[in-house]
């Protein structure tokens, strides 16, 4: 798809975990081939959102349309990520490609080079056989990235990739998701940092589950929404 078409459509979505309603009439469209940043203070719905457009959480009502067939990549928070688990970096980075290959099949030359590549992208080459439960949490944020990275999915998802990590791992993240867009991926990323929303090529701001914005950050991300928002009585700037 070429870039500002529609790589996925939402249609007056609601969305609920049991009786809780967490998505209301959401109706968006998500741009090919460029980053969106979904925005809002806690308990916003972002990450309902975020499993919306993954197929995880499906809607109760409305539709979610998805314009290219290929595959999903979704990375979750490193905090959701068992520390106990026997698996080294490396393992973890070429998990990305059992979709291609199969859980049993041999990894061809192709895939052991997309692995490769990114571990190298996010600088765990030198870390790649050490334990996932002996890493830093920025390093094991840096392979979870890096696993969506080796899947070579059309759509690449991520909840809140860079929260709590420092200037140099939160750099490595946004430099590796600036090379996978100008490869054709459409990236979509949870963030609650209002600098990481607007340097997005398109913003949706959420507050109590509903869309409060959409568009260019610069209009969605205005000191008014932004107090709105967060139920700020005060003016930010």
């Amino acid at each position: 798809m070429t870039p500002d078409t529609a790589a996925l459509e939402i249609d007056r979505a609601h969305a609920h975990y049991g009786p809780r309603e967490v998505l209301r009439g959401i109706t968006a469209e998500l741009p090919s081939a460029r980053l969106t940043a979904i925005a809002g203070p806690n308990g916003a719905g972002k990450s309902s959102l975020l499993n919306l457009v993954a197929g995880v959480l499906p809607p109760t009502s409305g539709s979610v349309t998805r314009r290219d067939p290929g595959r999903v990549a979704y990375v979750t928070q490193q905090s959701e990520v068992s520390q106990s688990l026997p698996i080294t970096v490396r393992a973890t980075v070429t998990m990305g490609r059992w979709a291609h290959r199969g859980h049993w099949r041999r990894l061809s030359k192709m895939d052991r080079k997309i692995v490769g590549e990114c571990l190298e992208r996010l600088d765990i080459m030198s870390i790649a056989d050490r334990l996932i439960g002996t890493l830093s949490g920025g390093q094991r944020q840096r392979a979870l990235v890096a696993q969506g990275l080796a899947q070579r999915a059309g759509l690449l998802l991520l909840d809140e990739p860079s929260a709590g990590l420092d200037l140099h791992a939160r750099g490595l993240i946004d430099e590796a998701l600036h090379t996978t867009l100008a490869e054709g991926t459409t990236v979509v990323r949870v963030t609650h940092d209002l600098e990481v929303a607007g340097r997005a090529d398109h913003c949706l701001l959420l507050q109590d589950g509903r869309l409060v914005g959409d568009g260019p950050p610069a209009s969605v991300l205005t000191p008014e929404s932004v107090s709105a928002a967060w139920g700020l009585r005060t003016r930010v700037y």
